[in-house]
């Protein structure tokens, strides 16, 4: 396949990490970054969840450890709400919502007002979960946290898609209800589901998502063995293997002098795209640790991303019967 044909659907997001502190003002700060995100040519802004963290970080399933128990998280659905109010144009990602945590009926209203409100530029990335504290600190059930997942997420699909909507879950049952505003995006919101591929995410990812989100760190060997698990999947059960998405952290390659090594990162950006990875997540604490860089580290890459990829579009045809301008191939 040429390089064009995979790289045409790559996209690469900015990765806010509230707990990483290089934000300033607050809120603020970190919201702001995705107008500079936008403006610096990425396509879109990811955010991770966590409602409240508890005391055993030794329980973290991905070490090493990158933040601390009373490093700030700010609410996801939140952020991303502010940041549609002053972009136009990327993607608004959560990576990952916990979403066991949250009533299944409240998170489709939720979901669906931010893709109203942003014009259709909602994507739920969405998991399990790793700490016990925090379903107990809210009163969910940590045991149950994959059953909780699928059917919540099943409820919300069908008050997203149903009007009026009815389902019977295990954890959530409603008949008869009206859940408006509708998702800009049709009958539903595209939904990655992350972590491992077990076979009850296989069939997640299979029956109610778009796409996989990889574990923190796993090998490009072992995503590509994924993806054609997936893809196999895809097929067998009558869904176009093309249209799977997968995300994944972009590692950053630092040059001695602390400043990004653009050769080797953007060599590795390749190598995901030819292994079938779509999406790759810059996340900014890879990018510097310093607050006072960190604005024109995200304007400096989201740079170089752009004149990178711009190299593999195809040329444009001339008519040289014409004096028209080229068509693009």
């Amino acid at each position: 396949m040429k390089p064009e044909k995979y790289i045409s659907r790559l996209r690469l997001a900015l990765g806010l990490q509230s707990h990483a502190r290089l934000h300033a003002g607050g809120g603020r700060g970190l919201v702001e970054f995705a107008r500079v995100a936008e403006d610096a040519g990425f396509d879109g802004i990811v955010i991770g969840d966590h409602v409240v963290i508890g005391p055993r970080l030794d329980r973290y399933p991905y070490p090493p450890v990158h933040f601390a128990v009373d490093d700030p998280w700010l609410e996801p659905m939140t952020v991303l709400a502010a940041a549609a109010a002053i972009t136009s144009r990327i993607i608004l990602a959560t990576g990952v919502l916990v979403t066991p945590l949250r009533p299944a009926v409240l998170l489709a209203k939720t979901a669906a007002t931010l893709d109203a409100i942003s014009g259709g530029r909602f994507e739920l990335g969405v998991g399990v979960g790793w700490q016990p504290e925090e379903f107990a600190a809210i009163g969910a059930d940590f045991e149950r946290r994959g059953e909780l997942l699928t059917d919540g997420l099943r409820a919300c699909r069908a008050l997203w898609s149903e009007f009026p909507a009815s389902y019977s879950g295990s954890s959530v049952a409603f008949d008869q209800v009206w859940c408006c505003p509708r998702p800009a995006q049709g009958s539903g919101i595209p939904l990655l589901f992350s972590g491992s591929l077990h076979e009850r995410n296989m069939t997640r990812i299979v029956e109610q998502g778009v796409g996989w989100i990889t574990p923190p760190g796993l090998p490009l060997l072992e995503i590509s063995s994924g993806i054609r698990l997936l893809r196999e999947r895809y097929t067998r059960e009558g869904r176009d293997p093309d249209g799977l998405r997968v995300r994944t952290r972009l590692p950053i390659s630092s040059a001695p002098d602390g400043q990004i090594d653009l050769s080797p990162t953007f060599k590795a950006i390749q190598e995901y795209a030819e292994a079938g990875v779509t999406d790759l997540t810059v996340w900014t604490k890879s990018l510097t640790g310093s607050p006072e860089l960190i604005a024109d580290r995200i304007r400096d890459f989201g740079t170089a991303w752009t004149e990178w990829r711009a190299q593999f579009r195809a040329p444009a045809r001339v008519d040289q019967g014409s004096n028209s301008p080229g068509v693009p191939l």
